[in-house]
């Protein structure tokens, strides 16, 4: 089943959820969570405008049925949109799991937003006002050349781009999700870990418009061959393939392969496989659905000393005081 959401049924959705607005905060009137209905799905998003012009928004839940979001044509700040779980398709803009998408002020066209059912959705959004990002440049008000094109008219398109959620990404965005202070530190915390998030999708951007990013220098074809095996490699998480065969699914040879994952994904095929596995492990664990040997046979972990080894390196924590 398919829960189409047209821009009433959105408007209505917004009315019911303001009339149940919490403040998981009290010293912070600007900390606003909102449960999401169970006709829709199990969980909540908070949003917490962090100063005028920048705010960061947390979305965890899971959804009951597969959706569609029609969007009308709009104007955008910019967003940094970061994926620690979960998958979203909006008009040609696909963004995986460990993913996120860089999207620039301007005109965002009319388009349909889709996301899969009963998966985890543990996302991060940072907002941003143009002007906020031009205050950082300097008296003359201009951005460098290789971020012009992140701040567009309103009656222009938006830039998008795609890139991966790195290790150093990931650390900041659990560190904002599972932020422990609470009233002007917690603003002070969650303001730095967001600018601290967005200056490194940013330097990547540069890396990318300066020509300098090692993705952009394989071919298009082989990029697309690369994204192939991360999808055969996350189709087959129970029985993983060996690196022969994955590279013989794609048409690649098992050197080229190595070195085009590490560069179009940032990690090995192992690397990237053992994170999501990871990822889903603290999911579930989050979600109290199973104990740590269910959850480790869930995802794939033979051995419950290597389980708990790879859990407690990845997230600082051993998985059983992981709640």
């Amino acid at each position: 089943m398919t829960i189409s959401m047209s821009e009433q049924v959105l408007a209505d959705l917004g009315q019911e959820l303001n009339a149940h607005t919490q403040y998981p905060d009290p010293q912070d009137e600007l900390d606003l969570l909102w449960r999401l209905p169970s006709w829709l799905a199990e969980g909540c998003f908070r949003e917490i405008a962090l100063r005028e012009g920048l705010a960061l928004c947390i979305e965890n839940f899971r959804l009951r049925d597969r959706w569609e979001l029609a969007l009308p044509e709009r104007e955008e700040c910019l967003c940094f949109h970061f994926h620690l779980s979960g998958e979203h398709r909006d008009g040609s803009t696909e963004v995986g799991n460990l993913e996120y998408a860089l999207y620039g002020s301007g005109l965002a066209p009319k388009q349909t937003m889709a996301g899969p059912d009963h998966f985890p959705i543990l996302e991060v959004h940072i907002w941003m006002q143009p002007e906020v990002l031009v205050a950082f440049v300097g008296h003359n008000g201009e951005l460098p050349t290789e971020f012009a094109h992140l701040v567009r008219p309103a009656d222009q398109k938006y830039y998008t781009r795609v890139g991966t959620v790195s290790p150093a990404l990931q650390q900041i965005l659990r560190q904002i999700v599972r932020c422990p202070y609470s009233g002007l530190a917690k603003r002070l915390y969650l303001e730095a870990k967001a600018l601290e998030a967005a200056a490194l999708v940013l330097e990547h951007e540069q890396e990318v418009r300066q020509g300098r990013c090692l993705q952009h220098a394989l071919q298009s074809d082989c990029v697309e061959r690369i994204c192939r095996a991360r999808e055969i490699v996350l189709q087959n998480l129970d029985r993983p393939l060996a690196l022969a065969e994955l590279a013989r699914r794609v048409g690649l040879n098992e050197c080229a392969l190595k070195r085009g994952f590490r560069q179009v994904f940032g990690t090995t095929v192992f690397g990237y496989l053992r994170d999501y596995r990871l990822e889903q492990a603290r999911q579930l664990l989050l979600s109290g659905e199973a104990n740590v040997s269910g959850v480790m046979q869930a995802v794939g972990f033979a051995d419950r000393g290597h389980f708990a080894a790879a859990f407690r390196k990845k997230f600082g924590v051993a998985p059983k005081d992981y709640r």
